[in-house]
């Protein structure tokens, strides 16, 4: 089962796996209530969690955190 956003800490390492793509983010910082602001940790490219999830949660969705 899928972690729920609201459980997103600042700091810690999720695994997130969305219609295919397999992306490893550090939670950088909360810009709204249900928003973060993740660092993908293989681009190092930051993204909002909201951009990532904008086209909806396909069928093998997982938010899981590593560590």
């Amino acid at each position: 089962m899928p972690l729920a956003i609201d459980n997103i800490r600042v700091g810690r390492v999720y695994k997130l796996i969305n219609y295919g793509e397999i992306r490893f983010l550090e939670a950088m910082e909360r810009t709204g209530r249900e928003n973060f602001k993740m660092k993908d940790l293989d681009t190092l490219e930051y993204y909002e969690i909201d951009e990532l999830l904008r086209w909806g949660k396909g069928k093998d969705y997982d938010l899981d955190e590593v560590r």
